[in-house]
């Protein structure tokens, strides 16, 4: 299971990662489309659905990497039982609100294919197209955080260490 998990959430930084190529490849063709005076018609709507297609994309990977922001200042002055029940309390909170915003990012997809919603650019691309990206990452997410809460409650959660003194920007 701890396999299938890791590839999926692999998989979708994987298609993070195709969509900021994506996203590159449609900021360049209207650079290029206004320097030598072509239109395409769509490409800044195209290079919004990417942005926020890479984004909820890579959600989950970059919060099992513990790359998402963390206010530790207080769990971090906590020990023991104190600190595992804030750790319980914080992943059940995340898990409840990541879920709900799955099930909300499914229904709007669903609900854009049934009312047949189209952009309001000139392109009058089907908007449940796009917002494919952010149901597919927002579900992966609430399963990273699942995941998350699980592997804490048997005990099997890496306490993230501090990364602030490594980055000093």
């Amino acid at each position: 299971m701890r396999r299938l998990l890791d590839a999926l959430y692999d998989g979708a930084a994987w298609l993070a990662a195709l969509c900021m190529v994506a996203l590159l490849v449609a900021v360049l063709l209207s650079i290029i489309g206004r320097q030598l005076h072509f239109n395409i018609p769509g490409i800044d709507a195209y290079a919004g659905y990417l942005m926020a297609g890479a984004g909820f994309l890579a959600l989950a990977h970059t919060l099992k990497r513990g790359e998402h922001i963390r206010v530790t200042l207080l769990i971090n002055a906590l020990r023991g039982g104190a600190r595992r029940g804030l750790e319980l309390w914080s992943l059940g909170l995340a898990t409840l609100l990541a879920t709900l915003f799955a099930f909300y990012s499914c229904r709007l997809v669903w609900q854009s294919h049934s009312f047949h919603d189209i952009s309001t650019s000139n392109d009058a691309t089907p908007l449940w197209i796009p917002q494919l990206a952010m149901a597919v990452g927002t579900v992966v997410f609430a399963l990273a955080f699942v995941d998350e809460l699980v592997r804490e409650l048997r005990g099997e959660r890496a306490q993230a260490a501090s990364g602030e003194a490594l980055r000093n920007e």
